[in-house]
């Protein structure tokens, strides 16, 4: 069961109405990296989890992070007071209004269909979706999403605070990306409370491929380092050695009945093209400057 405190977790401060900067903010509120999806992340994941101690710490950060999609909310609304009381009352003038709603951002689908309200969107004014929400439903495999979501969600505040010298702005956001760092502190916590967390799931991976490093990118720019080179890889720069990884010829198979080998042997027949064959086509018929060698220019030539 919720209750709603109507005291905010931290205290908004608004300078002056700007509804383009609302629309920004939009990224936080409805955006990918947003509050709304990092809730949902952590609710489905902790409704569903049997670890008391997971469970127990994914409730308590999906519940906070409703309160700051109560915050970066009320940003946005604060933003937005403005343009929300000029076009409800039409006291402006015709292109003062337009003006105001134009200026950049999705602002003047904001104040149009919403009223100015915070509107369930990302900046660009696409609407949130369940899509944001990626668990898996394996500890190890979500709390690493988890670790990155709240990494991602961080940058995101560091760009927004960079957008506005509004001190009451920056405060509230610095406020939030700040919680974004201990909420990762926990997810790093709990993984690795879990002994024997990688890889993750319940398979081990197949030895002779786990250590492989294919240098499949070849050229100028090649590097080498701890992540592809030293005792921990087996490192593969000849690219003929790992084609195919197994002992095959890599020649993809299917073993099929007599029944479906017949309608296979049929239909190859009726598709079968002849390579001695050199049709005119509708690209040598309409041939214009530009359209490479055709088969009506070889024969006239």
């Amino acid at each position: 069961m919720f209750m709603h405190n109507k005291r905010l977790q931290y205290t908004v401060r608004v300078a002056e109405p700007n509804p383009v900067l609302a629309s920004l903010m939009l990224e936080q509120f409805g955006g990918p990296d947003g509050e709304l999806a990092a809730a949902m992340r952590y609710f489905t994941q902790g409704l569903a989890e049997e670890d008391p101690g997971r469970k127990d710490l994914l409730l308590d950060i999906a519940t906070e992070e409703l309160s700051h999609l109560e915050v970066i909310g009320s940003i946005v609304a604060m933003l937005n007071k403005g343009v929300k009381a000029h076009i409800s009352e039409g006291d402006m003038e015709e292109a003062e209004l337009y003006l105001s709603l134009t200026q950049g951002g999705s602002s003047h689908t904001q104040a149009i269909l919403y009223g100015g309200g915070p509107a369930l969107t990302n900046s660009a004014g696409v609407p949130w979706t369940a899509a944001y929400v990626d668990s898996r439903g394996d500890p190890s495999c979500d709390l690493r999403s988890n670790i990155a979501a709240e990494s991602r969600a961080k940058i995101v505040y560091e760009r927004l605070i960079n957008l506005t010298d509004d001190a009451g702005i920056q405060d509230a956001l610095k406020f939030l990306m700040t919680r974004e760092v201990a909420h990762q502190k926990s997810f790093e916590k709990a993984l690795y409370a879990i002994e024997d967390n990688f890889p993750p799931g319940k398979l081990p991976g197949v030895p002779e491929y786990a250590s492989m490093y294919v240098n499949a990118s070849q050229g100028e720019g090649d590097m080498r380092g701890p992540w592809n080179d030293g005792p921990e890889w087996d490192r593969v720069d000849d690219l003929q050695q790992v084609l195919p990884a197994d002992d095959g010829d890599g020649t993809p198979s299917v073993a099929l009945d007599a029944e479906d080998m017949a309608a296979l042997t049929q239909l190859a027949e009726r598709t079968r093209s002849d390579p001695s064959s050199n049709p005119t086509t509708g690209a040598d018929l309409a041939a214009g400057p530009g359209a490479g060698r055709t088969k009506s220019e070889i024969e006239n030539a």
